[in-house]
């Protein structure tokens, strides 16, 4: 598994924000999806699921998360899509090979390797899906892990 520390960029994004079960993330994304597919926007990067925390952490009713994706063009906010600036930044960043639910298996190696390079953790775990169940097996589902990182 290659692990890194890099830069990325400042972007926009559209996002829904939401509280509860991980269960109501396929209705997010294709509400997200579907409305950005509408709008006169270029979708800049894959989809992306950025979680606040964690079910071995909280109940079910209070995880806190958001599905997005960054665009380029104008969009204003909308119902329950919110927009954001996010700016340049450094994340520790891994690809994972399998299903979704097993991506958390790497996030004690991105945390371990970002300490050892001098590095600490500053946010929460952002997944970005590179690939889509509808398109090949579980098995071969790719998954772009990054916590963002500030020097120590």
């Amino acid at each position: 598994m290659k692990i890194e520390i890099k830069t990325i960029p400042s972007y926009l994004a559209a996002f829904i924000h939401q509280k509860g079960s991980y269960e109501k993330i396929p209705e997010t994304l294709g509400k997200l999806v579907g409305w950005l597919m509408n709008q006169n926007v270029q979708i800049q990067m894959p989809i992306y699921g950025i979680y606040y925390n964690s079910p071995l952490e909280v109940p079910e009713e209070e995880l806190d998360w958001e599905m997005g994706a960054a665009f380029i063009g104008e969009l204003e906010a909308e119902g329950e899509i919110q927009i954001k600036s996010v700016t340049e930044h450094q994340v520790v960043s891994t690809i994972f090979k399998g299903p979704y639910g097993d991506a958390a298996s790497v996030y004690e190696d991105l945390i371990e390797y970002a300490i050892k390079e001098g590095y600490q953790i500053n946010g929460p775990i952002m997944e970005s899906y590179l690939n889509s169940p509808d398109e090949v097996d579980e098995s071969e589902l790719l998954t772009e892990v990054q916590f963002p990182v500030i020097r120590k």
